[in-house]
């Protein structure tokens, strides 16, 4: 069974990795996978609504995304310096754990400047890695009022890969439409694909919604750096599951009814969380579990997905759910047949 680093690695044309989104989202293409029979189909995105029945349950993670991305001075040189917010400490002194880039420019005592008239001021008091940093943010104003100069001085925090500049439609997209509880830097992009639309058609066909809130942290795209899976370590992330999400869930599994992870994030959530009956159960803390071959899953028996990039974490998730020479062969064929890889890229439905 795949336990290795070097199990995981393809070769992902540079031209699949996709720099826009699909200009409609439900028109994203689909690779439906079915693992019983091991056949693959070429779908959109809407079709999906041709894979459920009434009473199955679809998860879906309400985190929402903050642009997360700053651009600031350093005091005295003038040199632009990119701060990337990954979490807030303490909120009474406006600490944030951050991101730094170039980090050698940057040490404990220098003064960050945002914004044209420069009214938000950062001091750098910590160094937590070789790119982490800890700041706390000087302001004049309410707690409320410096989050919105936050929010104002931000950018949507598109990942590495996408070469080119945020532009406007980027606040929108790269956001669920579902999007609620503000907290992630990188959108759980499964759901992206999910329209108004659909949406209403599924719950006219009789699906039932759960929502549980993963806060993606970019530990989800950090490169795994050892050959024996079993020693890496994932970063951790906040993650809460209330009482109707479990309900929902369990109710679907006693009655044996499709229970659809909408993503790796919301996967990775419900396996956080399980009794010994093999149930879901309320949880509210964090979590740094890694999910790779061979691996039993015990909520979810479908799942909706990305494609992803090679030696992932991610696609180590997946290819635990789905097995390992299906998703090898399946990659394959996406390969050929130019379905877009990544964050704003197409799906997979794997039954």
């Amino acid at each position: 069974m795949a336990k290795k680093l070097s199990h995981f690695n393809f070769d992902l044309p540079e031209d699949l990795l996709a720099e826009y989104p699909s200009e409609h989202r439900d028109e994203a293409r689909l690779m439906v996978l079915n693992r019983e029979k091991q056949t693959i189909e070429h779908k959109k995105f809407k079709d999906l609504v041709d894979y459920f029945d009434e009473g199955d349950v679809m998860v879906l993670n309400n985190t929402k995304v903050f642009p997360a991305r700053l651009f600031g001075n350093k005091e005295k040189t003038g040199a632009r310096i990119e701060v990337f917010l990954l979490r807030e400490l303490n909120e009474d002194q406006r600490l944030w754990d951050v991101l730094v880039d170039p980090a050698r420019k940057i040490r404990i005592g220098n003064k960050l400047y945002f914004g044209e008239d420069e009214s938000l001021v950062a001091e750098v008091i910590d160094n937590t890695t070789s790119r982490g940093r800890t700041l706390r943010f000087l302001y004049d104003g309410s707690y409320e009022e410096f989050r919105t100069k936050l929010g104002e001085l931000g950018q949507t925090p598109l990942p590495k890969y996408i070469k080119r500049d945020v532009e406007p439609e980027d606040e929108e997209r790269y956001q669920t439409i579902y999007a609620k509880e503000e907290g992630a830097v990188a959108a759980p992009t499964a759901g992206l694909h999910f329209s108004k639309h659909l949406l209403k058609r599924l719950e006219i066909k009789g699906i039932d919604f759960a929502e549980v809130t993963l806060h993606v942290g970019l530990g989800t795209f950090n490169p795994v750096e050892v050959e024996d899976l079993s020693k890496h370590k994932m970063d951790s992330e906040e993650l809460k599951i209330e009482a109707p999400a479990v309900a929902t869930v369990n109710n679907a599994k006693t009655r044996k009814q499709r229970v659809c992870a909408v993503g790796t994030t919301v996967m990775r959530a419900l396996e956080s969380s399980v009794s010994s009956d093999l149930t879901l159960n309320e949880y509210e803390g964090w979590t740094n579990k890694f999910i790779f071959p061979p691996y039993e899953f015990s909520i979810a028996n479908c799942m909706i997905t990305n494609f992803h990039t090679p030696k992932s974490t991610l696609l180590m998730m997946v290819s635990a759910f789905a097995g390992h020479e299906f998703i090898l062969k399946a990659y394959e064929e996406a390969i050929k047949e130019g379905y877009q890889f990544y964050s704003y890229g197409d799906a997979m439905l794997i039954l």
